[in-house]
């Protein structure tokens, strides 16, 4: 293994910067959107752990991923190519970087939707070094031929160089140094079968528990150089659905009206403020969210009610209510996806401090 670390950015990187698996946009407006743009990635640089021992949470993924990486190490040899699942701003990309640093390679990053073809991808791999790491994000978003040339570099590491065209064309195989593989993807049922099977050890990311998202925020409240209260640090940890980007996000606006209107003390009292003037409510719902659970509940009963004349309701765009808002409900029990159409659930109805319909007044159920 070769030192370094330095970080190359191959191509234009999509990652979850603006999308979410299947491709659809997080409004930019949005403190608790689990998506990040390239100005907050920039942000996020400074606060990244950069070895294992730094990570917070994530525990069983973190052990494992120690001894992959310890054994290769002890081997002499580049560990097994790594694939990391789950939701965005859970840490995947900074666990491939960490991996780099923690086997002193460079780390090579690029993502599925940049590498548009199997060309792109071959200029990649056969520039690669050995040891090196190559972080793929989005890479259920590989192009299918790019797809087929991965499988042979990562298991015989092999690029086939095509000579010729037509009925003239030839192959010619390039061999390849040893290398690592990190993929992330949110979405690891949309990966083929032989791409998965490449990868020797697979981690899923879990969203984080409010006690690790205060250990997360007292970290970057550090390195921030900001005072943070313990209470503060729970206030905001419990409005940060498990997530720590948003974690850190809510952190940075409460610096903000600290700063601006308050003592520059991060105090239980100041989190409260500054997230009521971001909007996010006590359970971390914004806006939007409050949007599609008050027009389910107080408009349309408790449905159930069809996505489009729900989005119609809250005058959104029918991909945004399903891929922003609706995950997180979902996931809290406050609405329910049937075939009918989305329902409310007992706690929408308690969140809002409306009664609870009886069974029988309701179509929920």
């Amino acid at each position: 293994m070769r030192d370094g670390g330095a970080r190359l950015e191959v191509g234009e990187p999509g990652g979850d910067a603006d999308r979410y698996g299947d491709g659809e946009p997080y409004g930019s407006e949005s403190l608790v959107r689990p998506a990040a743009d390239e100005p907050e990635r920039a942000a996020e640089a400074a606060l990244r752990p950069r070895r294992l021992e730094e990570f917070v949470g994530q525990r069983v993924v973190r052990d494992q991923l120690s001894l992959v990486l310890q054994a290769a190490l002890g081997r002499g040899l580049a560990p097994d190519h790594v694939l990391l699942s789950g939701p965005p701003g859970l840490g995947k990309t900074t666990l491939a970087m960490i991996i780099a640093a923690e086997l002193g390679a460079s780390l090579r990053v690029t993502s599925g939707p940049a590498i548009q073809h199997a060309g792109d991808l071959a200029a990649v791999l056969s520039s690669l070094e050995e040891g090196e790491v190559l972080f793929i994000d989005e890479i259920h978003r590989l192009a299918r031929p790019a797809e087929e040339l991965l499988y042979v570099a990562m298991e015989d590491f092999r690029v086939d160089v095509i000579v010729g065209k037509g009925a003239g064309a030839s192959a010619i195989p390039l061999s390849l140094p040893p290398f690592t593989v990190v993929g992330a993807t949110t979405r690891a049922g949309l990966l083929p079968a032989p791409l998965r099977d490449r990868f020797g050890f697979t981690g899923h990311l879990d969203f984080y528990a409010d006690d690790e998202l205060e250990r997360v925020l007292v970290r970057s409240a550090g390195l921030l150089g900001v005072p943070l209260e313990g209470t503060a640090a729970a206030e905001i940890a419990s409005r940060s659905r498990g997530t720590p980007r948003i974690a850190n996000r809510l952190l940075r606006r409460v610096r903000d009206w600290a700063q601006v209107r308050g003592d520059g003390r991060l105090s239980l009292a100041a989190a409260r403020s500054a997230l009521q003037v971001y909007e996010v409510d006590e359970r971390g719902l914004d806006r939007l969210d409050r949007s599609v659970l008050d027009a389910l509940c107080r408009r349309f009963g408790g449905g159930p009610v069809g996505l489009t004349t729900l989005a119609v309701a809250v005058g959104e765009e029918p991909e945004t209510v399903e891929t922003v808002a609706e995950p997180f409900l979902v996931r809290e029990g406050l609405i329910g996806r049937t075939s009918r159409g989305r329902v409310a659930l007992p706690p929408a109805w308690e969140h809002l401090g409306l009664p609870v319909p009886a069974p029988s007044d309701t179509l929920f159920g």
